[in-house]
């Protein structure tokens, strides 16, 4: 088993640059997992469902106030409700008005709270912070006719810890052109392990969504299971038009990843966001918070 390695993270409100690490889900940090005979059983869909299983009994309530003290949530921002689970928990909801979503229509809003990389375009020798091959368009879409609209244009890999609101909105008005499901695996999907087995996008298991959107053109949402997720459920009806900032769905325990494809021209990643990969460092984003802004 490799070591686990802590992932350097700016958080643009507090304008601090932190070390992300979780000594009680260490796995999440391997550098590595191919090389973990415990995440390569843990990877294999049958240990989600047995996770799940006993995260939804009420035995597991007891992990949550020692969970909420640890990593000192502050439980105010969420809805006041008494959790009978620690999945319940896990899928926690902000009180209405917490989060809001820019007015400003060239203005994109975060639609999750979490950890944000982000380029104008990938490069084909791109090694850090990610491996360009990663990140590519035709196999995370499943498709080379999807994947045409979006070649040479901008990109956001989206990583949710075990800490965070799981829940995923939309970034913009619009309708659902194309959907499919696709992968099989569930392994972790952090910086570290990308470096070293870059296929892991490729073989998770993913939720593919071609959106129309009103102010940002076409975009391909990739929602991808990864440790211990691997019930993405759809909140929002795919036949349904939906609006900026509703919600689209819930990654169920554990942490998870979103990738987001853009066409060329169409959008760019917020400065900070585009500074701070190029150094190797995620950006901590509010549900919300601006993390692109329409070209011109």
């Amino acid at each position: 088993m490799s070591k686990p390695l802590p992932l350097p993270v700016w958080d643009r409100q507090t304008g601090k640059l932190v070390r992300d690490f979780m000594d009680d889900s260490t796995a999440t940090y391997e550098s590595r997992p191919h090389r973990s005979l415990t995440q390569w059983l843990q990877s294999h869909p049958a240990y989600d469902w047995l996770l799940a299983a006993y995260q939804n009994t009420t035995f597991s309530a007891r992990k949550i106030e020692p969970f909420i003290r640890k990593h000192d949530i502050d439980m105010s921002e969420f809805e006041p409700v008494k959790y009978r689970s620690y999945a319940e928990f896990f899928e926690r909801r902000f009180l209405p008005g917490k989060r809001s979503f820019p007015s400003a229509p060239h203005e994109m809003g975060a639609f999750a709270e979490a950890r944000y990389f982000g380029w104008e375009k990938l490069t084909e020798n791109q090694r850090f912070p990610v491996k360009g091959h990663s990140l590519n368009a035709q196999e995370l879409l499943g498709g080379v006719d999807r994947a045409r609209p979006f070649v040479g244009g901008p990109i956001l890999l989206v990583r949710l810890a075990p800490v965070d609101y799981h829940h995923v909105h939309y970034p913009d008005d619009g309708t659902t052109l194309e959907h499919d499901r696709l992968g099989y695996r569930l392994w972790t999907v952090n910086r570290n392990a990308l470096q070293n087995q870059p296929d892991i996008l490729l073989r998770n298991e993913r939720y593919i969504n071609i959106l129309m959107t009103a102010n940002f053109g076409r975009v391909g949402f990739v929602e991808v299971g990864a440790l211990s997720v691997g019930r993405i459920v759809q909140v929002h009806p795919i036949e349904k038009p939906f609006s900026r900032g509703e919600e689209k769905s819930i990654f169920r325990f554990g942490g998870s990843a979103i990738v987001v494809f853009g066409e060329p021209g169409a959008w760019r990643p917020a400065e900070d966001v585009v500074e701070k990969t190029s150094a190797g460092t995620e950006t901590f984003l509010r549900l919300g918070e601006v993390v692109a802004r329409r070209a011109g």
